[in-house]
């Protein structure tokens, strides 16, 4: 049986010494912790780095200078083995808020002086004792919000605050009974089955009912927002994303995984489609386009009750052609 305590201690270990190290400091953290070869994936404009002390140079410093002082509060916390490469590798998943005072500017976001949230899920792939692939997603458009800017048009959804677990369970350190981790990616894997294809037959109320709870609760990022019910989540993105997008792609996942009561998944990208029906309330291109996303999910019994996902909407739009970081932030560039 796999308790995953070495690999979670390793990635809170990491946490704990990057949080506490000064500038001058990080790179020699990321080497301590991270494989000379890491595999970086995060969102647009950073995309895909290699090493630790690119990583570092690229994307944590620069976060840190505008976040002062960092804080990361996690919401899920918790590790297992892939099932899209015969369950042989152990990851760690880390969901939550990164917090601090948006004193600087971050990617020409013009700094607030209060508190911003940067909403982020890390997956790290553990091996021989390092971090050696990690696929870094966050809520961008948020945090553009926070500053006063408006990224994209109005949501069909709301973005209010994206909370954790209703029951404040998800930050799983100790070892979790391997059966239940087994019927949540069971309940996931029967989710992806009739959602992933949109060809069920059923009506889509119907289908989600299937292995959704009438109660769920769907926390979408900021440009689509979140929805509540079976009934909401129909009216207020699924139906609308179905009806703007056609030739979808099958879903391609690099790790798909769960501990307990939750787990999740995130693709390079998951999936490829064609926006025809002008969705977000931005043009229908017909180009087909990637989506980069992880999902977290909580399963009550045999069936989902809630799921957060992080969407790389910039990395989308900007295969569109449309620019939404650079045409957004542009006004406050010096």
């Amino acid at each position: 049986m796999f308790d995953f305590q070495s690999e979670k201690r390793l990635v809170l270990d990491f946490y704990a010494a990057l949080s506490s190290a000064d500038e001058g400091q990080r790179r020699s953290v990321m080497e301590q912790f991270c494989a000379p070869d890491l595999v970086w994936r995060g969102y647009h404009p950073f995309h895909e780095l290699n090493g630790p002390s690119v990583v570092s140079e690229t994307f944590w410093q620069p976060l840190h200078r505008a976040l002062t002082p960092l804080q990361r509060r996690m919401d899920i916390f918790f590790a297992g083995r892939n099932q899209m490469d015969g369950f042989a590798s152990a990851w760690v998943v880390s969901m939550g808020h990164l917090m601090g005072l948006f004193d600087h500017p971050f990617l020409g976001i013009p700094p607030t002086g209060k508190m911003a949230f940067l909403r982020y899920c890390e997956f790290h792939r553990i091996q021989d004792g390092k971090i050696v692939e990690t696929a870094m997603y966050f809520d961008l458009p948020h945090l553009m919000l926070q500053a006063g800017l408006q990224p994209f048009p109005p949501q069909t959804a709301a973005h209010l605050v994206q909370p954790g677990p209703i029951g404040h369970d998800g930050l799983l350190f100790d070892t979790q009974p391997p059966e239940e981790g087994e019927r949540t990616l069971a309940t996931i894997n029967a989710m992806i089955t009739d959602l992933g294809q949109w060809d069920s037959g059923l009506s889509l109320k119907d289908e989600l009912r299937r292995t959704w709870t009438e109660d769920m609760i769907w926390w979408g990022p900021a440009g689509i927002g979140a929805t509540y019910t079976v009934e909401r989540y129909a009216k207020q993105h699924s139906g609308p994303f179905r009806a703007s997008f056609t030739d979808r792609s099958k879903t391609n996942h690099i790790c798909r995984m769960a501990e307990g009561h939750f787990g999740g998944f995130f693709g390079w990208p998951n999936f490829t489609a064609r926006p025809t029906g002008g969705f977000m309330g931005m043009p229908a291109t017909g180009k087909s386009g990637e989506f980069r996303v992880i999902d977290i999910y909580r399963r009550d019994e045999d069936k989902l009750a809630e799921n957060w996902i992080f969407i790389d909407l910039l990395h989308f739009w900007n295969q569109q052609g449309i620019d939404v970081l650079g045409r957004t932030v542009e006004p406050f560039q010096l």
